[in-house]
């Protein structure tokens, strides 16, 4: 149960650009320099440079750069509606490390009660660009996807699986691993199905929260006026926190009502990672190309 596949052989370099971004995330504020960021992945700084704006899609000083989320904080002060700029049909959105559609299927309240029952699912563990990723999934798409440290496997795993009770589970990295290169991998996008085990309210905040643009936030309180309810900000949080496919479906896109950061249920350092790349991509995006390295 604890054995990580990688996606190629590129695994080294998945792993050192993970321990990359936990380097920069926990510094960020001291403006760490390319060389000091390069040297805790051992590597030369034009190899880590490289490889960064490679793996990550930004390079290194364009990550730092965001991790502030002033941005966000500067979007919640202008009080936009998060549907102002929905996703089409709410369900495809732009590029996150690449262009993916997400099609939704929930389970109905019937098997919701079941916990699950007569469900096969198979899962690998794969490293990603934040770290360790628990890939799930059943016959119908991806029923989860969780985080954590190399080491954290069992852990990791144990939290997924409560979701998903009385399902039959089957460790089968040679799938997942194919599911991994659509989530992570650049220029990989196509359509990927989601299987969701949750209430009706669950899946409608759920649904609220793929309305949320890359490179833009919302507040619970937001989330709550979108899904009919202004006043259930608490439960919003509760539904938020329950989101069984992290990064995918984007709970990482919801701060506080002030701006600021509270927990993640895979870590805030992540967190704090996973905005600040997607706001560096959107940044990127919009400006004109050049061959000049950031």
């Amino acid at each position: 149960m604890t054995n990580v596949i990688s996606f190629d052989e590129n695994d080294a370099n998945w792993r050192r650009m993970g321990r990359a971004i936990r380097f920069l995330s926990a510094r960020y504020l001291d403006q760490p320099s390319l060389e000091d960021a390069a040297s805790a992945v051992g590597l030369s700084p034009f190899h880590f440079q490289r490889l960064f704006t490679r793996y990550v899609g930004v390079s290194p000083k364009n990550f730092v750069g965001h991790l502030t989320l002033g941005h966000a904080k500067a979007n919640l002060a202008e009080g936009k509606n998060i549907l102002e700029t929905s996703l089409d049909a709410g369900l495809s959105g732009p590029s996150r490390l690449h262009d993916l559609c997400l099609k939704i299927e929930a389970m109905t309240p019937g098997e919701y009660s079941k916990g699950g029952a007569g469900v096969d699912i198979d899962y690998g563990f794969h490293p990603c660009p934040f770290g360790i990723a628990l890939v799930m999934a059943t016959p119908k798409g991806v029923c989860g996807l969780a985080f954590g440290d190399e080491g954290e496997e069992k852990k990791i795993f144990a939290d997924v699986r409560a979701r998903w009770p009385k399902a039959n589970y089957r460790e089968a990295p040679e799938r997942t691993a194919h599911i991994a290169r659509q989530i992570f991998e650049s220029g990989s996008g196509s359509e990927l199905s989601v299987h969701l085990l949750g209430t009706p309210f669950q899946v409608k905040v759920w649904e609220a929260l793929l309305a949320i643009p890359q490179g833009k936030v919302s507040s619970y309180r937001n989330i709550a006026g979108e899904v009919g309810n202004a006043s259930a900000s608490r439960a919003v949080g509760t539904a938020v926190g329950r989101n069984p496919v992290a990064w995918l479906i984007p709970c990482h896109r919801v701060l506080g009502s002030d701006g600021a950061m509270h927990g993640y249920h895979w870590g805030v350092e992540r967190k704090r990672a996973m905005l600040a790349v997607e706001a560096a991509r959107t940044a990127q995006s919009a400006r004109p190309s050049t061959s000049a390295i950031a």
